[in-house]
């Protein structure tokens, strides 16, 4: 397939997509951000006043007003951190960004404690009075969050401690936080230089680029570029290593005394609880993935075969398997993304297009802007934002298709209200694996050369496996150093290291190298430091959402409405009630196995492709 433009060219539509934030707070800036979060805490305070310790004698009309005044609390306190939140995103190394953000981060947690009340004095009451009271007419908007509010009943501490934790966590685990990103964002890789085609390492000069571009690096079909691109990263990880390991230690030992004090039983549980997940499904969909770490392997072994090697390093798990590389213009991409959209439903299509035409992307890459992608769901009034570093390749073009869907889900369920929008991260990966998805065949059904079809199925089960296998083997690796920090005190950069070998070697058996250098690429990762836990829900989302799609392959537009209608529900709805909307229950032993088969399925097409290719004989 021919490239859109040679490599290094300049991109012009990408050169200009940089997002507009004045939305967000009115184009007022910083000002906006300050009277807003003013206004908030002077509201919370009055709403304080008003109903702290009376939550037991409102009637259900009294409810909703409180709950209609919460909300616009929320709203504007949202708007103002948000902004603050993308300004600093896009670019972490100006200081001003960094100081508008902890102010958001002071005022937020100001409001935050002084409503604290509110959901300790709800889990109080009784369940009784509880139905009683919802059961009244006007509560669609905020039903479903009362009721799991009430799930925290056990974990929950006195008022006087949840405050101290709220305030102290400013210069606790959030200020950890922001730390790593502000590190890791400032990560400049030394790459070593290519020829005039792109072809070859150490012909040309030299030159610094971001971490996320040095990783796109890895993708390319040259051994001796990947090679070095990998070890350019390992040295540019080094410097910092024992600063972002000690930011790790110290958020281990947070948790684990947060832990402590809710009296959850385990480092995952808190992370359990907030994606209406039980321990025991969690543990069945990890388990399950664990028990088929052999796909990885074989495909794996297969790429050796493609790369024409006797087994493949951890730098060329993600090589192209052909010398076909084809790049993507950033308008190319859109053009694509969004005729998939429109295709599939013109109402997805039309909110998708919203975001190039509102400015709500930020796409190239830049010095000191938070690597990879993201969509941010903002708040219901207003619409949400998508982060891009835009390389122009292929798994580019898929990666604007995952973050719009994301993006599309926020906006469709904007209607739920800010209280049932966002979804449990169980669900979370829904739409834009979905959107991937589509656009994934629409490239596959648009591609002939046989070369280029076989690195369109690879790239697309090497997704796949990222998604599935690899956070489930770093679910693996946070486990161990949870674990291990609880039992064995403060770990070192090699112990870390070690931890890391032993979960990823746990996945590739013996089908992949791993290098000395690769022990620390841990220390890059921000989910580790924001979001412990997090990761397994992309190996749910993921398997779900294939699930979904092959509802769609076997139903075809008779499904759309019902697919709107899932993601038009937000979280108004528990997990398992919204995957019923379009037939899928997610109580079924069997339902993770289905979905793996998936997953085999996928690469069985690929090992097909490569001996149709002839570039190897049998599959591995």
């Amino acid at each position: 397939m021919a490239s859109d433009a040679a490599n290094g060219a300049v991109d012009e539509e990408l050169a200009h997509t940089a997002w507009d934030l004045d939305p967000l707070v009115a184009g007022e800036g910083a000002e906006g951000v300050e009277r807003r979060l003013g206004e908030a805490f002077e509201r919370a305070q009055a709403f304080a006043q008003l109903y702290a310790g009376k939550l037991g004698e409102l009637d259900s009309e009294a409810l909703r007003t409180a709950m209609e005044e919460l909300a616009a609390i929320q709203d504007l306190a949202g708007r103002a951190g948000s902004y603050a939140v993308l300004r600093f995103s896009a670019d972490t190394a100006d200081p001003q960004n960094g100081a508008l953000l902890q102010l958001a981060q002071e005022r937020s947690t100001a409001i935050e404690t002084t409503l604290l009340f509110f959901e300790l004095d709800w889990a109080a009451l009784g369940d009784g009075r509880v139905d009683e009271l919802l059961a009244g007419d006007g509560l669609e908007f905020c039903r479903h969050y009362l009721r799991s509010v009430r799930r925290y009943r056990d974990h929950l501490l006195s008022e006087p401690e949840e405050r101290v934790l709220a305030e102290k966590a400013l210069t606790g685990s959030s200020a950890w936080a922001r730390l790593f990103e502000e590190l890791t964002s400032a990560i400049e890789v030394e790459l070593p230089g290519e020829s005039a085609d792109g072809a070859a390492a150490g012909a040309g000069e030299p030159q610094k680029v971001a971490l996320d571009l040095a990783l796109a690096r890895l993708a390319s079909a040259d051994a001796d570029l990947r090679r070095a691109s990998a070890e350019a990263v390992t040295a540019a990880l080094a410097p910092g290593l024992r600063t972002r390991g000690y930011v790790f230690n110290t958020l281990l030992m947070d948790k684990s005394v947060d832990d402590r004090l809710r009296s959850y039983s385990h480092w995952l549980a808190a992370r359990n609880l907030a994606n209406e997940a039980s321990d025991e499904s969690v543990h069945a969909l990890i388990e399950a993935v664990r028990a088929r770490f052999e796909i990885p392997r074989r495909w794996y072994r297969l790429k050796a075969q493609l790369l024409g090697v006797e087994r493949i390093a951890d730098y060329d798990r993600m090589a192209a398997v052909t010398q076909d590389e084809a790049t993507y213009a950033f308008s190319h991409a859109r053009e694509i993304v969004l005729d998939c959209y429109s295709s599939f439903s013109s109402e997805l299509g039309e909110l998708a297009s919203r975001f190039f035409s509102e400015r709500r992307i930020d796409a190239p890459p830049r010095p000191g802007k938070r690597g990879g992608a993201f969509c941010a769901s903002t708040v219901p009034s207003v619409a949400p934002y998508v982060l891009l570093n835009y390389a122009a390749r292929r798994r580019d073009v898929l990666t604007l298709a995952h973050e719009l869907g994301h993006g599309v889900h926020f906006a469709l369920a904007a209607r739920q209200g800010i209280f049932h929008q966002s979804t449990p991260l169980t669900l979370a990966e829904t739409a834009s694996v979905f959107g991937e998805t589509i656009v994934f065949a629409r490239l596959l059904e648009e591609d002939s050369t046989p070369s280029s079809r076989l690195a369109l199925l690879a790239e697309n089960l090497e997704d796949t496996i990222a998604t599935v296998f690899r956070q489930v083997a770093m679910n693996g690796f946070e486990d161990l150093v949870h674990t291990a920090r609880r039992e064995q005190g403060e770990l070192s950069v090699d112990r870390f290291g070690e931890l890391w070998a032993e979960s990823q070697a746990e996945m590739l058996g013996d089908s992949v190298e791993l290098t000395d250098g690769y022990r620390s690429w841990w220390s890059y990762i921000p989910h580790f430091i924001g979001s412990p836990g997090y990761v397994y829900a992309y190996a749910y989302g993921q398997l779900l959402a294939l699930s979904v799609y092959e509802r769609y392959r076997e139903e075809g537009g008779d499904m759309v409405p019902r697919y709107l209608e899932l993601l038009a529900a937000g979280g108004s709805k528990s997990p398992q009630e919204l995957s019923q909307i379009v037939g899928i229950d997610l109580r079924d032993p069997g339902f993770w196995d289905a979905g793996l088969d998936l997953v085999e399925g996928q690469l069985t097409e690929a090992e097909a492709s490569a001996r149709a290719s002839g570039r190897v004989e049998t599959a591995a």
